[in-house]
């Protein structure tokens, strides 16, 4: 790897993990245009700890009120906080389930561009429904466990490439009646824990296997993917209601187009 590839693939991770426009469909169009080799494990490792850095850091006061309340609602002592931590949890078991059953089906099936043009077509225009049609009438402290479990099941549907983790939990969330702050935080608190354990299996195969990266690029890729998804975090709910989700969609769109260009011309 050279810097253009660390900058570039790091942006890549630490944009798209957070908005809903799928990272697996970006990351495959280097890859596919350029030439490149993969970017080895250890690289991956390093972005995935950027972009778990970043949300936890943006949410790190919600994260907190989240671990105190649980811990409370231990001894009892129930709360909105509580409740929350409870749901996100319970909302991570549907990803890890489903990861586990048919993992290897997807890495031999569902990483063709195909696929990834076809899921991210589907699902772009599944979310300008869901918006364009949603009623918007409740807030994050109003979630059942029914709503956080949907949105759980919808989360590991993202296990396919090209569907959005983000896009599908907001998606859900919307069609259930959250607002659109609370759809899109409650999409990025639930993907703390699926990113964390991503990078830890990773993590564990990089131990397994070892290697010989070049860790300046690999600390490198990781900042830039912090900064690039802190930022990316920051500006999208900041800007969600005033634009909604519509240039996703045409994104999405155009994008999904665009490889399917690609793949009838390769």
């Amino acid at each position: 790897m050279d810097w253009l590839q660390v900058t570039l693939l790091a942006l890549i991770q630490g944009l798209t993990e957070f908005l809903p426009i799928s990272s697996s469909a970006h990351l495959i169009l280097p890859s596919q245009l350029l030439g490149w080799e993969d970017q080895g494990l250890a690289f991956d490792v390093g972005v995935h700890v950027g972009t778990l850095s970043a949300v936890m850091l943006y949410f790190r006061k919600d994260i907190a009120a989240m671990i105190g309340a649980w811990l409370n609602s231990l001894r009892g002592r129930q709360s909105t906080e509580g409740w929350l931590a409870w749901y996100v949890a319970f909302a991570t078991i549907p990803a890890v389930a489903f990861g586990l059953a048919i993992n290897d089906v997807i890495d031999v099936y569902g990483r063709s561009i195909l696929v990834i043009a076809g899921t991210t077509l589907i699902f772009g225009a599944l979310l300008w429904w869901a918006d364009k049609s949603r009623t918007e009438v409740r807030s994050l402290e109003k979630i059942t466990f029914k709503d956080a479990m949907i949105i759980g099941v919808a989360q590991a549907v993202a296990l396919i490439p090209g569907t959005s983790r983000s896009g599908i939990t907001i998606t859900a969330a919307l069609m259930l009646g959250l607002e659109r702050q609370a759809a899109a935080r409650f999409s990025f608190l639930l993907s703390i824990p699926v990113i964390l354990g991503a990078g830890l299996l990773k993590g564990k195969e990089l131990v397994e296997t070892g290697t010989d990266a070049q860790w300046v690029m690999v600390i490198g890729g990781a900042v830039i993917a912090a900064v690039s998804a802190f930022s990316c975090i920051h500006l999208f709910l900041k800007w969600l209601d005033r634009i909604g989700m519509m240039p996703f969609v045409i994104y999405r769109l155009a994008l999904g187009v665009a490889l399917l260009a690609v793949y009838f011309t390769l």
